[in-house]
């Protein structure tokens, strides 16, 4: 399956290359992350912010990034290394747009390096669920112990070190790299076929299943389902005007679509010139939202109300995700009859929601390696398997002294908002926003808005400025100089601020090599001058 022009495959199919984007895009933080941020930043209210930031960062960056890719695309380019080269007029900007690029290579394998991990708890949970190793914890605390013990963090009579938790991560570590080792139809289409389906098939079960329970215990009417909604979108409006929730709701817009990890540019890159963006794009981030607002919105925060009630559940929340996720839910299905399947319904839809999320992640390295470096796809899968592995260790190793958050903040939301801001100028002002909006028109089965071509051109760039600026002004020295943070992770930080930064220089240098080889051309700079 090859595309004419240039050698490079493509998608067999239009609804496996939508399943796909939707796969990058639905993760963990779509049923994990999502009711949490919501229940934090005040409810209904919450989804204000989010849905501007939707209509301004996401469907608009969603755009940006799909025509990126699928013109990169058509000079042989499959990353961020290259394809922003393509959006240049001179050499000069061509080469220095290309070494910026490099973090859309470093950035998605350093958040893939975490993610692979986390990853792998979904799926020994699971397995957890079928044989019930948790069952007979009844305790949000004991199973918090149960959770810390096999990640390694304290000793039970559960787990006594990490070789569970390492025979999970080189299971799922073998899973991604298999599926990278097959062509993106074979691989990457085939497994978003299977696990697409599947995922949504689970979600609406769980989600009715949750909507029937009512009032668990008559005897306490106000632990039920329908109070359990009412705390998740009854909204407080009253921190419409802080500024906690418009920057949690832009960072879950980034987190739940994938943009800003340059995989969303990979995968259009496999695209063909006349390929529709625009109504595909739309479709994959319609899809995510359903995932993420109806799916993600109905199980976890209102069956946790329903049977720990309001104030747990808010604590639950002021936990973050994984206490939702792998502390309160497993104790929620041993209350319920066919506790053992819907336990590892719960857990296999996290998996299959992590693996394709993963497996994009990888793709920018693995596209780079295949296109500027030369190696066939299978050696390439090796070398990423390889780096995900010998990088993963530390995260493991070093979860309890921050290694992973650390690799989290910087990989996973900072970088992430920078890497669009350079994406979204690079478009809309070096390329040039007739070229830009013409590029998104190409093909397009549906009439983009106009409003958008002011959107992309002038508010997304200022919304990812000011975010930036918000942050800085907030946040940004004691986060950069590590105030409050334990003396003794100091040291972990600093080496998960290192890995990535070593990660960056490697791309940098590999890039360095594809322009001595000439395997990054300036034929881009001839195109855009006719």
């Amino acid at each position: 399956m090859s595309d004419l022009q240039n050698g490079r495959e493509a998608w067999a199919s239009r609804i496996g290359l939508i399943l796909a984007m939707a796969g990058n895009a639905i993760g963990l933080g779509n049923f994990l992350r999502f009711p949490v941020q919501a229940a934090q930043n005040g409810g209904g209210a919450f989804m204000i912010p989010y849905f501007v930031a939707l209509l301004l960062l996401g469907i608009p960056l969603m755009w940006v990034e799909w025509a990126i890719g699928r013109r990169g695309g058509q000079f042989g380019y499959g990353t961020a290394a290259g394809a922003f080269g393509a959006l240049c007029k001179t050499r000069g900007s061509a080469k220095l747009a290309n070494y910026l690029g490099a973090l859309g290579i470093s950035i998605p394998i350093a958040f893939a390096i975490y993610y692979n991990y986390i990853e792998s708890w979904t799926l020994a949970y699971s397995v957890f669920s079928v044989t019930g190793k948790y069952f007979g914890i009844t305790e949000r605390g004991a199973m918090l112990d149960f959770l810390q013990s096999f990640q390694g963090l304290k000793v039970t009579e559960h787990f006594s070190g990490l070789a569970t938790a390492f025979v999970f991560f080189f299971i799922t570590l073998a899973i991604n790299v298999y599926v990278l080792s097959h062509s993106v139809a074979q691989g990457i289409e085939r497994l978003a076929k299977i696990a697409m389906p599947t995922l949504f098939i689970f979600a609406l079960i769980l989600v009715v299943r949750v909507i029937t329970l009512g009032t668990p215990d008559p005897a306490v009417p106000e632990n039920s389902v329908y109070n359990g909604f009412g705390f998740l979108w009854n909204p407080d409006f009253s921190q419409i005007t802080q500024a906690k929730p418009w920057l949690a709701a832009a960072g879950q817009i980034f987190f739940t679509l994938s943009i800003g990890t340059g995989s969303i540019l990979t995968y259009a890159s496999y695209m063909k010139k006349k390929d529709d963006l625009a109504l595909t794009g739309l479709t994959t981030s319609i899809t995510n939202e359903f995932a993420e607002v109806v799916c993600g919105g109905s199980i976890a925060i209102p069956v946790a109300v329903a049977f720990f009630g309001v104030a747990q559940t808010a604590d639950i929340a002021k936990g973050g995700a994984f206490n939702l996720g792998f502390a309160a839910m497993p104790i929620i299905f041993q209350k319920l009859p066919l506790a053992h399947i819907l336990g590892s319904m719960w857990f296999l839809l996290l998996f299959f929601a992590g693996i394709t999320s993963s497996v994009a992640l990888c793709s920018p390295a693995m596209s780079f390696l295949q296109d500027q470096m030369k190696m066939s796809r299978q050696k390439a899968a090796m070398v990423v398997g390889t780096v995900l592995l010998i990088c993963g260790l530390p995260v493991v190793l070093f979860l309890g002294h921050g290694f992973l958050d650390e690799m989290d903040f910087w990989a996973g939301t900072f970088g992430l908002v920078v890497f669009a801001m350079i994406e979204v100028i690079l478009f809309a002002w070096v390329f040039g926003m007739k070229r830009a909006w013409a590029e998104i028109e190409e093909g397009a089965d549906i009439k983009v808005p106009s409003i958008f071509r002011f959107i992309i051109q002038f508010i997304t760039p200022v919304y990812l400025i000011g975010l930036l600026f918000f942050w800085g002004w907030q946040d940004g020295i004691p986060i950069l100089m590590m105030e409050g943070k334990p003396a003794a992770d100091i040291p972990y930080l600093w080496g998960a601020r290192l890995m990535m930064c070593g990660l960056t220089v490697i791309c940098l240098y590999l890039i360095a090599r594809a322009y001595k080889n000439n395997i990054i051309r300036d034929e881009v700079v001839a195109d855009l001058r006719s």
